[in-house]
């Protein structure tokens, strides 16, 4: 049988696997920004997520508060919008799953929800502006429709990388990339894309493909 849950060992190791890959795609990252925000997506989520790991080395026993520690580590790494707006999300994941020893798939789905909701009042945005809620809110679809732990995160997975996709034509109207206008579109926005690699991370953290 598939994995059920997810205790604080697989939410830290979320965090390593999201280092690694942050690290591999993060002149990518970079570039992507280049086009249309500050060229410093992939440099700045790097040093976050490389100070998360070694922030949760040898703290944090319950899912929430490993959320809580990688949600105060960007905000105070990372910088700029996507730190405040990381940060917002990782600390509303947290209160959702306050004195909880581990998370089902409702449970996970309704804190990643809670999360979402809080990159969208924090960002002021919205499906289809060209922001990172254009993966979130497919994936957090996929895990409402699903109903086993280990195959939804595969679909959200999946769902983020085709809402990442899905930027590329979109024209912005929020956050650094608006000011570009008709400029911005054609090009993968840097927050989405960085969603994308979060959610494939989780997904191969709980199907046994990472540790």
């Amino acid at each position: 049988m598939g994995r059920t849950t997810v205790t604080a060992d697989d939410l830290r190791a979320w965090v390593r696997r999201c280092g690694d890959l942050v690290t591999e795609q993060a002149r990518a990252l970079t570039e992507l920004d280049a086009a249309i925000g500050d060229a410093d997506h992939g440099a700045n989520l790097k040093r976050g997520m490389a100070a998360a790991v070694e922030a949760l080395a040898a703290s944090a026993d319950t899912p929430d508060a490993v959320l809580r520690t990688l949600a105060m580590t960007l905000i105070s790494r990372v910088g700029g919008a996507s730190g405040v707006l990381y940060g917002t999300f990782f600390l509303s994941m947290a209160d959702a799953t306050r004195g909880r020893d581990s998370l089902d798939l409702r449970t996970l789905t309704d804190a990643i929800g809670a999360g979402v909701s809080g990159i969208a009042r924090r960002g002021r945005a919205e499906a289809g502006e060209k922001t990172m809620l254009d993966a979130w809110y497919p994936a957090l679809d996929a895990l409402r429709a699903s109903t086993d732990l280990v195959p939804a995160l595969e679909k959200a997975a999946a769902a983020a990388d085709a809402g990442r996709t899905a930027t590329g034509p979109m024209l912005a109207t929020k956050g650094r990339a608006s000011y570009l206008g008709e400029r911005s579109v054609g090009h993968i926005d840097p927050g989405a894309a960085s969603t994308a690699l979060l959610l494939r991370a989780l997904a191969e953290v709980m199907g046994g493909r990472a540790s």
